[in-house]
């Protein structure tokens, strides 16, 4: 076995600490401690006062960070694309309804320290919100469900990759490890000729936080959360539990526990990053999308760096012609000639990477593009009102193969347009930029057009579910445009396929300063989940405003399945403080019915 170990003291360089937050502050009580903008549900000051000195006790000062009433939420700046939002939802996207803001940060060292935190939160029945790097971008940063939370950051110090084996392509890492990280690493130790990571448009995302949240890739190895294996995660009472053959001890690991030394600093099996299963239930989904734990360790699949890459693109003439291409698209992604996750863009996404919304028309905000300018759009980028981009991976031969069938079926449609990088060697070319990662190595290009589409640009992403047919993807797509245009905004669309369906994304753009546009957005948002569940719809991840919502669409046999969740959670979180109302899991220890969020779209 060849394994490559990161130092212990590798740091990204994506993070910050809490003290360095212009929106908090130290108060001069010794402690750092002051009132907070919203204290935690039923917490008084004095016992808030209280929780604060046990967890200060335990992590240090320079880790803990009061969110002060002085927070300006209207007027907050910062670089999305740089530092990260700890606060709340800089995008603002459900602020109107409810201001999901936290009472304080902390920065766990180690998982020591969580468990500290957690006994903290328990003695005092303080809600905290665990998050990654908090990127979460377009579904809520690391803005917690309960106004007045603890947020707890992981990645400001458990960023540590831990374990990576070249010879079975696997690697074992905490909360705080990127993707961009993981390919620095990769890059630094001469190791991008045997593995690669699955990767992202936007490499400053969390490999953990990413799968947890079934965020999903572009390479073979895009199913993330599926190409998990081995997870060690701290329970709401503190207890350090492994899943899968990580329940195994290690004999070296057996030693170190008779030796006192603490289960988390105890060596893993040597198949914990192996084989996912071990035996008998797996509870590993109690944790994905999930309120039941905190995950401080988890292995992954390495995808072996492919032979070689081929990056192609098809372009398609009219709009009308999604359900022929869905339909020459299904066979294909079915039998595995499409290597690659499918991503189908509209129009409007494509042109939003290569410029503003007003260097394409006149039209104001509160209009949406006409027609004419659609068409101007299309002969200035040289493109269609859909493009397909994907990649092939193997040996000469084998992509020449792969190349003629997906050549031959996608080109039957009239007015499709073959391309390959060779034909357009632009660096800012959007079939370049997404081959970078398609290929696994991080990038930040694809998404870079959140920054320049509207001033103060945000967006709410809403990901709809279908078959993957061309009649069933046609029909919602009809649908979600109309609703588009009921609101007065642009229908952005990326379509992705994964398993056997399509994954309609329906991105939401609006001006965040903007309160008239920012009404829309949410309004849109939420009519479109209600259309969804009425069409016996549903999307695969949301944002955190939006999963009581989603929740509520799950509602076979009265809802029967998230009542079986929340008592699971209930059993494991008896005081409900671990992520209260995430995936739309409430405790008992809430009223469900005063805290749900778009009660009136519910029901």
């Amino acid at each position: 076995m060849t394994t490559a170990q990161a130092p212990l003291a590798f740091v990204s360089g994506h993070y910050w600490l809490g003290g360095g937050n212009p929106t908090t502050t130290e108060s001069s009580n010794g402690y750092g401690f002051g009132e907070p903008k919203y204290l935690p549900p039923n917490v008084s000051q004095a016992v808030f006062d209280k929780f604060a000195k046990k967890v200060v006790s335990a992590i240090g000062a320079d880790n803990f960070t009061i969110i002060t009433p002085d927070i300006e939420l209207e007027s907050y700046e910062d670089d999305d694309f740089g530092r990260n939002c700890r606060t709340h939802d800089y995008y603002r996207s459900f602020d109107d309804e409810v201001e999901l803001v936290g009472s304080a940060i902390c920065h766990p060292r180690h998982v020591h320290d969580v468990q500290a935190v957690l006994a903290a939160c328990n003695e005092h029945k303080v809600p905290v919100w665990p998050i990654s790097t908090g990127r979460n971008l377009a579904y809520g940063g690391s803005a917690p469900r309960v106004p007045g939370s603890l947020v707890m950051v992981l990645s400001t110090h458990m960023n540590r990759i831990i374990h990576v084996d070249t010879t079975a392509c696997v690697c074992v890492v905490e909360p705080g490890v990127t993707f961009m990280q993981m390919s620095e690493y990769l890059r630094e130790h001469g190791l991008l000729d045997s593995i690669r990571v699955d990767s992202s448009g936007l490499g400053w995302g969390s490999m953990i936080g990413n799968a947890l949240d079934r965020g999903g890739g572009a390479s073979l190895y895009g199913d993330r959360w599926g190409k998990h294996s081995g997870m060690e995660v701290v329970l709401p009472n503190g207890e350090v539990v492994r899943m899968g053959m990580g329940a195994i001890q290690d004999p070296e690991g057996r030693k170190q526990a008779a030796a006192g030394v603490h289960p988390a600093d105890q060596k893993l099996n040597e198949c914990f990053a192996l084989f996912p299963y071990g035996w008998g239930p797996m509870n590993d989904g109690l944790f994905s999308q999930g309120n039941s734990g905190i995950v401080t360790k988890m292995g992954f699949w390495l995808m072996p760096a492919p032979q070689g890459m081929t990056p192609f693109s098809v372009t398609f003439e009219k709009e009308s012609d999604l359900a022929a291409l869905v339909d020459a698209i299904q066979p294909l992604d079915l039998n595995g000639t499409l290597q690659s996750s499918v991503s189908l863009r509209n129009l409007t996404l494509e042109a939003a990477h290569y410029g503003p919304r007003s260097s394409y028309t006149k039209a104001s905000h509160k209009e949406l593009i006409p027609e004419e300018d659609f068409e101007k759009m299309a002969k200035k980028l040289n493109t269609g009102r859909w493009r397909y981009i994907g990649a092939v991976f193997g040996s000469d031969k084998v992509r020449e193969a792969l190349i003629e069938d997906i050549r031959k079926e996608m080109t039957k449609i009239p007015g499709s347009k073959w391309a390959t990088l060779e034909e357009n060697p632009d660096e800012s070319n959007l079939v370049r930029v997404r081959a970078t990662y398609l290929q696994g190595i991080s990038s930040m290009g694809e998404f870079a057009w959140m920054k320049q589409w509207l001033p103060n640009c945000s967006v709410i992403m809403v990901a709809a579910i279908s078959r993957l047919e061309g009649k069933a993807v046609s029909d919602q797509y009809s649908r979600a445009k109309e609703l588009f245009a009921k609101a007065g905004i642009d229908y952005i669309s990326h379509y992705v396929a994964y398993f056997r369906t399509m994954h309609n994304v329906c991105i939401i753009p609006y001006d965040r300063k903007d309160k008239d546009m920012r009404g829309r957005a949410q309004w849109l948002a939420r009519t479109l989940l209600k259309e969804w569940k009425e069409n016996g719809w549903s999307v695969f991840r949301t944002h955190v405003g939006l999963m009581d919502q989603v929740a509520d669409t799950y509602d076979f046999n009265k809802g029967a399945l998230w009542k079986m969740h929340e008592e699971i959670h209930d059993t494991i979180d008896p005081n409900g403080i671990l992520a209260p109302g995430r995936g739309g899991v409430w405790p008992k220890s809430y009223d469900k019915d005063e805290w749900i969020m778009g009660k009136k779209y519910i029901g």
